[in-house]
């Protein structure tokens, strides 16, 4: 079987004022900024989003805004996280309802060091609690974040025993030998690649895409990386600066720079913004590496 092409999701940033109040009228008009730059798709409330510090009315309240400015659900992904398969299933169903794209599912990430079956037990209550509503999930496995792995084995006992339901992975571990591995033995399902420094590689051996979180500032260079697998210089030093400092303060440097908004750069406490001296250094490195 041959996946869909996903290609370019952006891992949408998400805007807050000095008060922590999430700003809709930002968010919405970056969010057609991407569209209009060629990403395929907005991936709302992931890592990049600050997604586990909103909270369910929120959610609900920019998923209106973005479908009233007229980008349609097909265009639109969330992301689900939750430990509590209630809180779940209500943000799940949040965006099903509306005909979402699809969902980003991080594990429970409050819980470390579970087994494998018991993994697979919260995932499979939460489709069962979802019924016939459950589609379109991409499992999320991002160790780094949520210290909940998600295993090469673990990916196949789901989309065997939920087809339809599990359609893809988003592979954010950095780690080539994981990506590969998914390649490999999951080929029929849409993997996803969240470090764009393996992501031509993996779309040139039947990746299909990437969520990620710089298509927030550079979604034309990355265009054509995520939907032919063409290899671009640029992206490995870019890569490399946004990781040295906090990943999320980092891209929300870089679209204030970008956008000439120094707004953007607030973050939702707990998280904290870069120190000037920082921001300057990281918005050199990264222009530099740009124009190269």
């Amino acid at each position: 079987m041959t996946p869909s092409r996903f290609g370019l999701s952006v891992a949408l940033a998400t805007p807050f004022d000095r008060t922590g109040m999430l700003d809709f009228s930002r968010m919405v008009d970056h969010a057609q900024w991407c569209l209009s730059q060629g990403c395929n798709s907005i991936t709302l409330f992931g890592t990049t989003g600050e997604g586990a510090s909103v909270g369910l009315s929120t959610r609900g309240n920019v998923f209106e805004a973005m479908l009233k400015a007229g980008i349609q659900p097909k265009q639109l992904l969330t992301s689900v996280v939750a430990s509590a398969i209630e809180d779940a299933a209500d943000q799940a169903t949040q965006a099903l309802d509306l005909g979402f794209r699809g969902l980003l599912l991080t594990p429970p990430f409050y819980f470390r060091g579970v087994g494998e079956d018991a993994l697979f037990q919260w995932f499979a209550q939460l489709f069962h609690r979802l019924g016939s509503k459950a589609r379109d999930m991409f499992a999320y496995h991002i160790p780094s974040v949520t210290g909940v792995p998600l295993s090469v084995a673990l990916i196949g006992r789901l989309k065997r025993e939920f087809p339809g339901v599990v359609v893809g992975v988003k592979d954010s571990s950095s780690t080539w030998s994981n990506t590969g591995a998914l390649l490999e033995q999951h080929a029929e399902l849409m993997i996803l690649v969240g470090d764009e420094r393996d992501l031509a590689k993996a779309v040139r051996m039947g990746g299909s895409g990437s969520i990620c979180g710089l298509a927030n500032f550079m979604p034309g260079v990355l265009g054509p990386v995520a939907r032919e697998g063409k290899d671009d210089a640029r992206i490995r030093p870019i890569v490399d600066a946004i990781v040295r400092q906090p990943v999320i303060a980092s891209v929300k440097t870089m679209i204030a720079h970008q956008r000439r908004d120094p707004a953007w750069r607030i973050m939702r406490p707990p998280l904290a913004a870069l120190d000037d001296d920082t921001a300057a250094k990281l918005i050199t490195d990264v222009d530099a590496a740009l124009r190269d």
